[in-house]
């Protein structure tokens, strides 16, 4: 989840910094920037949290579902229930009497859960939850949509292609580290590789905001 969510700030950077450096490019007043700015920054994050919510949503109908045909085979086939969730536990190492005596325990005290998890692979106390994930999304997007528009905030008209990409590209880098840092890998090759994708999308902006600054 955290990874999903370093995710949504880094794609809060990257588009609007992108976005910024493209209307500067074509020559945008101040005011026309910063209007792109917060525009990306809304539409970025409603996008995010509707995609979020539609996604777990999904999940969470087919998480329903597989539930409710397991509870509908342990109403129908207990003893055959009980046998499927002793292999797998025989599977996993145990000897066939004590995987049959935990797996008749389990089934006493709550069927349903026991095959959630064992079977299903459903965490318990994890279902998924479609509100709470899109308004973290959104607001892990936002997280990172407001750095390069308080960049350009900040700047003057003439620095914000200066300023915006230099914020940008400084925190895709920490970001890329953080993430590394948190999963116990190297920091170095993430962090390149934000600062590398950040400038490769805005240098694609730039240079369409040149040409069509250009051409009307």
């Amino acid at each position: 989840m955290a990874a999903r969510r370093g995710v949504g700030a880094n794609d809060g950077i990257v588009s609007t910094a992108s976005l910024i450096v493209g209307v500067d490019s074509a020559d945008g007043t101040r005011s026309e920037i910063l209007i792109a700015a917060l525009a990306c920054w809304a539409a970025g994050a409603m996008s995010m949290a509707g995609g979020e919510y539609l996604s777990v949503s999904s999940q969470a109908d087919s998480e329903a579902a597989d539930l409710a045909r397991e509870e509908q085979a342990l109403r129908e086939s207990p003893t055959a229930e009980t046998l499927e969730l002793a292999q797998i536990y025989e599977r996993r190492g145990l000897a066939r009497d004590l995987a049959g005596q935990v797996a008749s325990q389990l089934m006493a005290k709550d069927a349903l859960a026991a095959h959630a998890r064992e079977e299903l692979g459903f965490a318990e106390g994890a279902g998924s939850q479609p509100t709470l994930a899109a308004v973290a999304s959104a607001a892990a997007y936002s997280v990172g949509a407001a750095l390069p528009t308080l960049a350009a905030f900040f700047a003057t008209t003439d620095w914000i292609v200066v300023s915006v990409p230099a914020t940008a590209m400084g925190f895709l880098a920490a970001l890329g580290a953080l993430g590394a840092w948190l999963g116990g890998a190297p920091m170095l090759k993430p962090a390149l590789r934000g600062v590398v994708s950040g400038a490769l999308a805005m240098a694609v902006t730039a240079t369409i905001g040149a040409l069509v600054g250009k051409a009307v």
